[in-house]
């Protein structure tokens, strides 16, 4: 649980690359997320080219963290052969927060930059990708390892007034 209370948004990165282990393992836990009707909707693309990146940087008006993270993870979900299409935002938020708490395990840091729903970013991302008609991108995470100690910033989110008991 310590995970859920360490994970920060993380902008800026060192410029080591992060190994084939610690991305298989963050894919691993992506794909281990719960989703309707066990669907599984996703697939992702796992960035390290720096053209690439630049283009993702460029995708969104908030996207500037990807042109210099090591690697940029593209999650994306599929819009044929699911059962539950209504699901599927809520499938790939479930996927990529894991994928961010395990950003935390590995000791590195990350930033989710949001390309759904926006029309425009998802485009752009499709466009630098070359992403089939079937896929589209959800989100982008730019990660690495961070330039400095990540501590969770800010006060603490609980607030009991929002807790309704029946």
């Amino acid at each position: 649980m310590d995970a859920l209370f360490k994970r920060a948004s993380v902008r800026r990165f060192t410029n080591d690359e992060v190994d084939d282990q610690a991305i298989e393992q963050l894919m691993r836990a992506a794909m281990a997320a719960p989703s309707a009707g066990n669907q599984q909707p996703w697939e992702f693309y796992v960035v390290r080219d720096a053209s690439l990146k630049e283009q993702l940087a460029a995708a969104s008006p908030f996207a500037k963290p990807a042109a210099a993270a090591p690697v940029v993870v593209v999650p994306c979900m599929r819009t044929e052969g699911v059962r539950f299409p209504e699901c599927v935002m809520q499938d790939m938020s479930a996927a990529t927060e894991n994928l961010l708490l395990e950003v935390v395990e590995q000791g590195l840091g990350a930033v989710w930059m949001a390309v759904a729903p926006f029309e425009d970013r998802q485009r752009n991302v499709a466009r630098a990708l070359g992403l089939p008609e079937n896929l589209q991108a959800f989100a982008l995470v730019a990660l690495g390892h961070p330039t400095a100690t990540v501590q969770a910033k800010g006060p603490e989110r609980y607030d009991a007034a929002r807790v309704h008991m029946r």
